[in-house]
């Protein structure tokens, strides 16, 4: 069983996530922290339908559904080169879980600082977190926690019945 990050929503709910430093060299932004919470509400929101009515209903074919890592299961991603930010995906969505701030750009991935660590070092977003709301390790995948991707862990508010639509 390999290390994950592990994210307590409740904690970090709470928090200014400026601060939170990234050392993923493709958030220019240093907004690696923003971008992963933005993928973990989709994830734990979007219905997952098969047909994908927001997908046909874009008019710049900026949306797809791509691989959610080792799993058969596919999420939605958008091209950051063709989304005009219409809103038509939006309108489209069945079940009205999209909302066009939270649909990911393909080239924002959090790689949980694969292959940059040492020993027992922690991702840069662990270090400079200011309430211990992320954390890196070891885990074992209890009630209150989801693993929404390949090496992301959330741990969820209690009594909150967030589950991903896998």
């Amino acid at each position: 069983m390999g290390k994950k990050l592990i994210i307590d929503l409740s904690k970090l709910e709470k928090e200014d996530v400026s601060q939170i430093r990234c050392s993923y060299k493709h958030h220019p932004e240093n907004n690696g922290v923003k971008v992963l919470l933005e993928k973990i509400n989709f994830a734990l929101i979007c219905r997952k339908c098969n047909t994908a009515p927001c997908v046909s209903a874009c008019p710049r074919n900026a949306l797809e559904k791509v691989s959610a890592g080792n799993s058969d299961e596919k999420i939605l991603a958008r091209a950051e080169m063709l989304c005009t930010g219409c809103g038509t995906c939006a309108i489209a969505c069945p079940f009205g879980t999209i909302y066009t701030d939270l649909i990911t750009f393909m080239s924002d991935i959090c790689d949980v600082c694969r292959g940059r660590l040492t020993g027992k070092e922690k991702p840069l977003c662990v270090q400079t977190c200011p309430n211990n709301c992320l954390d890196y390790g070891q885990v074992e995948i209890k009630d209150d926690m989801v693993e929404v991707f390949e090496d992301v862990v959330v741990k969820v508010p209690a009594g909150t019945l967030w589950e991903p639509f896998l």
